[in-house]
């Protein structure tokens, strides 16, 4: 009966299979694993080779498509920013009746540049009991303070405009319908506290005038 010769590897040989091992799996950590479980890219290839979309941000919140939208350390939105100040009279414009015919429907798109570290209004003017529906999104999902908003048509001009807030929040998208409660102006308020300029596009629906 012959004996079975089994095959010996020379030293060098493992040595140089280990050093391969170990380089391969360096570049998947560094490729593969740290883009898509801890949002970290050093070289750059994670995000070509679609890794980092992987990673998802405990501290973050997650949309319908997916995108995640940054909310941590926003500020709370407290009642007393609604509207105008109780120093301030409601006016007797707006318990005016509505008018008879309603502004002709249209529809427009449009797009809001908003300054870096500041803030800018975009508003229509709407009969009261007007309708609208309006959806706006900031162009790279980035979040901002805003203030859906009207303030009432008056016959003479005052120092402080009164004005109701609708909604108050930190979003980078907004969807809705609108039934003008008064005539006069209506829209938003939107604040950019990044060091970048957001832009906001806008589709309106309505009865309205820009």
């Amino acid at each position: 009966m012959s004996e079975m010769k089994h095959p010996i590897l020379e030293k060098s040989k493992i040595i140089k299979a280990t050093v391969i091992a170990l380089v391969v799996g360096a570049l998947l950590l560094v490729v593969a694993v740290l883009p898509a479980e801890y949002g970290i890219d050093p070289t750059g290839a994670g995000k070509v080779l679609g890794f980092s979309k992987l990673y998802v941000p405990e501290s973050n919140q997650t949309d319908d498509l997916g995108m995640m939208v940054s909310t941590s350390n926003l500020p709370l939105i407290k009642l007393e920013k609604a509207g105008s100040g109780p120093d301030v009279a409601r006016p007797v414009e707006a318990d005016f009746p509505a008018p008879e015919e309603q502004l002709a429907a249209r529809e427009d798109e449009t797009t809001v540049i908003v300054p870096a570290g500041k803030g800018i209004e975009f508003k229509i003017d709407m009969l009261k009991y007007g309708t609208m529906k309006y959806e706006w999104t900031t162009a790279n999902n980035e979040v901002l303070y805003f203030d859906f908003h009207g303030e009432v048509k008056q016959k003479e001009e005052v120092k402080e405009v009164y004005f109701e807030s609708y909604t108050i929040s930190n979003s980078h998208n907004m969807v809705g319908t609108f039934l003008a409660p008064y005539e006069g102006k209506h829209g938003w308020f939107f604040r950019n506290t990044s060091n970048e300029d957001v832009t906001v596009n806008l589709r309106l629906k309505g009865q309205y005038t820009l």
